[in-house]
């Protein structure tokens, strides 16, 4: 077996009193698409920056490409690509000067980073905006246009902070095809998210964030049959009517949220057709497979966006 791209072992993070990232284990494989799942102030973002060898740790052990991020920085940086959350992009250059002004950073030479730019405008896209500024494109053109940047210098390994986060679906749908495409080329990708979906989507694995401790791992549909039954039945009643329910026996496990009953089930017609036979009239009813959302509530007793 190849040693792990980036391994972790007690990985903390402090902010003075504030423990952001606390005592986290987890290795990334060569290759594969790993996701750190939860929801806004999980640590993701804290872990994502000690990956990256911009911040340092307070206490455990980080290595990545087998070095010390705290004592190779600049090397380790040379080797990866980082798409941040919020795009970085000079809004009054255009497409191809952002990326050649990018390549220079990382003292490519001209002529290198003339085909490269060629090869990236493609593959994201973008071809026939090269000579546009990027302050009017629309937010899909500029996550692609930041994600050609930061494969200027080849990297082997791409650090993605919530990725599609404020895009339309068909942007994301987009979106999630190149980064298909790279790890298809061999390329290892680290992703944080709060998107069920995406998350499902993409990972091979993925570990489950909350309150700065992993609280799950594994690949999402190993998650799902660990932690979750196969189906959900959803029930909305009308305001104060949940509370007086009484849904007991219609599933194998029941979540009350405070908008609606989740019924856990391996048989949904089941459960919807008992749901009627007692004569309980919710105002909608829906029935769909587990998904990573109902994982998070189990194992945090909250849902994952609130």
């Amino acid at each position: 077996m190849p040693e792990p791209l980036v391994s972790a072992r007690g990985l903390t993070k402090t902010f003075g009193d504030f423990t952001a990232v606390d005592g986290i284990d987890f290795d990334v494989e060569p290759g594969e698409v790993f996701g750190f799942l939860g929801p806004n102030g999980a640590g993701k973002s804290s872990t994502m920056k000690m990956i990256g060898a911009v911040s340092p740790i307070t206490s455990g052990s980080l290595s990545v490409f087998g070095m010390d991020p705290d004592a190779q920085g600049p090397t380790i940086r040379s080797r990866i690509g980082v798409v941040p959350q919020e795009d970085s992009l000079d809004g009054e250059l255009t497409v191809y000067e952002n990326l050649l002004i990018y390549g220079r950073y990382f003292d490519l030479k001209r002529a290198q980073i003339r085909p490269r730019i060629d090869e990236l405008l493609e593959f994201a896209q973008l071809t026939d905006r090269r000579g546009d500024q990027v302050e009017p494109l629309s937010g899909g053109m500029k996550r692609r246009l930041t994600i050609a940047r930061s494969l200027i210098n080849t990297p082997e390994l791409i650090l993605l902070d919530e990725p599609t986060t404020g895009l339309d679906p068909q942007a994301r749908h987009i979106l999630w095809d190149r980064l298909y495409r790279l790890k298809q080329q061999g390329v290892t990708l680290i992703i944080t998210t709060h998107y069920m979906d995406e998350a499902e989507q993409l990972c091979d694995r993925l570990v489950v964030m909350d309150n700065g401790r992993i609280v799950g791992e594994g690949s999402p549909q190993g998650l799902i049959e660990e932690h979750s039954h196969r189906e959900v039945v959803e029930l909305r009643f009308p305001v104060g009517v949940l509370e007086s329910t009484n849904l007991e026996g219609l599933a194998q496990r029941v979540e009350l949220l405070p908008d609606r009953a989740l019924l856990y089930t391996d048989d949904a017609d089941w459960t919807a057709s008992e749901v009627h036979a007692r004569g309980l009239e919710p105002e909608s009813l829906i029935v769909r497979r587990s998904s990573l959302e109902d994982v998070f509530l189990r194992l945090t007793g909250r849902s994952l966006v609130e």
